[in-house]
């Protein structure tokens, strides 16, 4: 099992959009999440350091441009998702990525303070 670290760029992108409200608190992680098409293209238009800005975990093992070395993501290239960051949380719990799963637990509670706030 990769031994992820969070991925303290990436957090700090979700936090700003959800403070810039750019989070989705309705759809489904199943419905939001991007395809592996929507991947290249982000990877096409930005690079894999705008890839890496998506997801909350990094594999510091695996080769930077590659998708592998990435893990957790929370959002669609342009919201953070909601049911993306619970997911992540659960997942990152029964895995034992106790970091990972502070993380997502800390966004997830901001983007709740701020949607009802």
């Amino acid at each position: 099992m990769p031994r992820y670290r969070v991925n303290e760029a990436a957090v700090d992108h979700a936090r700003r959009l959800i403070d810039d409200g750019k989070y989705d608190a309705d759809t489904e992680w199943s419905d939001a999440a991007p395809s592996a098409d929507d991947e290249n293209a982000e990877i096409d238009k930005r690079g894999y350091e705008g890839l890496s800005a998506w997801y909350l975990a990094i594999d510091p093992d695996a080769n930077e441009e590659t998708k592998k070395r990435y893990a957790f993501p929370y959002g669609d290239f342009r919201t953070v998702n909601r049911a993306a960051l619970i997911h992540g949380k659960q997942r990152a719990s029964q895995n034992g990525h106790d970091a990972i799963e502070k993380a997502a637990d800390e966004l997830l509670q901001h983007l709740d303070a701020t949607r009802d706030g």
